[in-house]
């Protein structure tokens, strides 16, 4: 049996861990730095706050905020809303039923929690569609739909096509005009932050925009006779890749990237898969664009990376596939593998509490 030789961690240049002390703390920012000499999730967080404050600080970075999951259903709304109010987001890359979700919030209407006792036929059959824990009423929906009919019947798309990012805007700017409360696309609007839903018919929103176009293609017809396939033609102006060049142009005038995400699915890889784009763009077509490879990445997700999807897969891997800048170059990243809800908000005190300080 060979002997082992038994060495102290300090001699070996490991940091020592540190009790979290309560007492001690007196903000946010206390609490995650506190949690930061801890370990598991709690040390995460602790980098996380590290890792965003240095991209916040970075006045040639921009920082691309990718949002999925219910998060709007979940009231996390407005604090995408300050993050955007506060200029520490540059562009935002969502699900479309993130978004839509968040427009029932900033008309005015409301979420409310699930009562267990009610089975999910009778939801359905008293117009609630049920999100785990929380409900959304279809009424909601219908009014969202009403605003999303109402832009696209006043204003005309530039160049005679729409994107996610031009429909978000001008959805925006009659939040803005009616005056009601805060909305995401409304900060958005106001701070010139463009918005991209990649998946733009996996949502409620593409629906609307759907249905808008038939109801126009099928005017004086009588619906009634009509057969499936004669109704489902209609195409509204719509060319996602306007979307696809738009990110790209802003991607590529960044001196740095960094990049906050929240869950993970297409928002993450839509806004990742920037420099591998102008990777094969430079390889196939013959330019000699630099690929826009983040540097600063934190992203707070449970999904563990054993399943093999691209929620869960961590940053090193994305270095494989030349999404970021390796730690061995400069690259700083931070994953959190906790349910958003819980340290979200955490995370954006202890920030706002840092930043305030320096303003």
């Amino acid at each position: 049996m060979s002997h082992r030789e038994l060495h102290d961690g300090r001699s070996d240049g490991l940091i020592p861990l540190e009790s979290l002390d309560l007492g001690s703390v007196n903000s946010f920012a206390d609490l995650l730095r506190s949690m930061s000499k801890t370990a598991f999730a709690g040390r995460q967080l602790g980098s996380a706050l590290d890792v965003f404050l240095e991209m916040a600080r970075d006045p040639d970075c921009k920082v691309i905020l990718t949002l999925s999951g219910a998060m709007t259903v979940a009231k996390m709304g407005t604090v995408i809303c300050e993050m955007i109010d506060r200029k520490l987001v540059d562009a935002v890359v969502s699900t479309g039923a993130l978004m839509a979700h968040g427009l029932t919030e900033s008309i005015g209407l409301a979420h409310y929690q699930y009562d267990p006792t009610k089975n999910d036929e009778t939801l359905f059959n008293q117009g609630y569609n049920r999100v785990y824990d929380t409900l959304e009423m279809e009424s909601n929906l219908n009014d969202v739909e009403k605003l999303i009919r109402m832009v696209l019947e006043e204003t005309d798309p530039p160049e005679g096509c729409w994107s996610s990012a031009r429909l978000c805007r001008e959805i925006g700017r009659k939040l803005n005009e009616v005056g009601e409360g805060r909305g995401i696309l409304k900060s958005a609007f106001q701070q010139d932050v463009p918005v991209f839903i990649p998946a733009f018919t996996d949502s409620e929103v593409g629906l609307d925009v759907s249905t808008w176009a038939m109801r126009k293609a099928l005017a004086g017809k009588n619906i009634a006779e009509l057969t499936h396939d004669e109704a489902l033609q209609a195409i509204p102006p719509f060319n996602p890749f306007h979307d696809l060049q738009e990110y790209a142009r802003l991607a590529g005038k960044a001196k740095k990237l960094g990049i906050f995400t929240i869950g993970g699915g297409v928002p993450r890889n839509w806004a990742q898969q920037v420099a591998p784009y102008i990777d094969i763009t430079n390889d196939r077509v013959g330019t000699t664009f630099q690929p826009p490879r983040f540097q600063y990445a934190v992203r707070i997700c449970p999904e563990p990376v054993h399943w093999g999807g691209l929620s869960g897969c961590t940053y090193s891997e994305g270095v494989s596939w030349g999404k970021f800048v390796a730690p061995s170059e400069g690259g700083r990243y931070a994953e959190v593998h906790c349910d958003a809800t819980a340290v979200w908000p955490l995370l954006m005190r202890a920030v706002f509490e840092e930043l305030d300080k320096e303003a």
